[in-house]
């Protein structure tokens, strides 16, 4: 049982965090969060984190009955999401504009944040739909959608996926937590390629959940067959 718990609990974060992506997306952190100092970037990163877990949770146990209720399946959530990650991946390939951000935040003097600041930065764009996006949203109602009827399978399956998520939003607070230090590593010509990287990853991760949307129709409709 406890092997069968550890194995459900690794499965979230090996499934999201390549979607997720949190440390191609620490530089981008680093270019909106600004120059707010380091306790601030702190705690910016702690409260991604914890908005995160939250999302990836509630994505997990809530998704697939909202989906439900509005009569929506999954393999069009699977093609709405992996084109708006698509068309993300694609823009910011094309985006020149980050270094003019890097730029402007490299000559910014040290900014204070207000606590209205914090609700509305953390939240969108750094929590949405930078880290969690409509693929990670997918992939986490993917997961959640075949849950066990029996009582003691439901607890055990709510605390593996409680576990996993919260072991995902931890690697997401580490790398954006240190992501100027990252920034400052990699240097300019090594963030950009990061960035470049980033993108077409981006591209390639939402032209594949696009992929398995159809697929997911195909076989819905009987035209695909395993």
């Amino acid at each position: 049982m406890l092997i069968l718990f550890l194995k459900a609990a690794i499965l979230v974060p090996i499934t999201l965090l390549p979607i997720l992506n949190p440390f191609g997306n620490a530089p981008v952190f680093a270019s909106l969060a600004g120059s707010i100092g380091r306790n601030a970037e702190k705690r910016l990163a702690r409260q991604v984190a914890i908005n995160c877990f939250f999302m990836l949770l509630g994505a997990m146990f809530i998704g697939s009955h909202v989906l439900m209720f509005f009569g929506i399946s999954l393999p069009i959530v699977r093609i709405g999401g992996g084109i708006l990650v698509a068309a993300t991946g694609w823009r910011l390939l094309n985006d020149n504009g980050q270094d003019a951000i890097r730029t402007q935040v490299a000559s910014k003097p040290g900014e204070v944040w207000s606590e209205e600041d914090f609700k509305v930065r953390s939240f969108y764009p750094i929590s949405f739909p930078l880290t969690v996006g409509p693929g990670a949203i997918a992939a986490s109602i993917t997961l959640g959608a075949s849950g066990p009827s029996r009582l003691s399978d439901l607890v055990i399956s709510i605390g593996s996926a409680a576990l996993g998520a919260a072991m995902t939003a931890l690697v997401i607070f580490l790398c954006y937590r240190y992501a100027n230090k990252m920034v400052g590593l990699l240097g300019r010509l090594g963030t950009m390629v990061v960035l470049r990287l980033s993108a077409f990853i981006l591209l390639c991760i939402g032209i594949e959940i696009f992929w398995q949307g159809m697929l997911g129709l195909l076989a819905e409709a009987n035209i695909l067959t395993t």
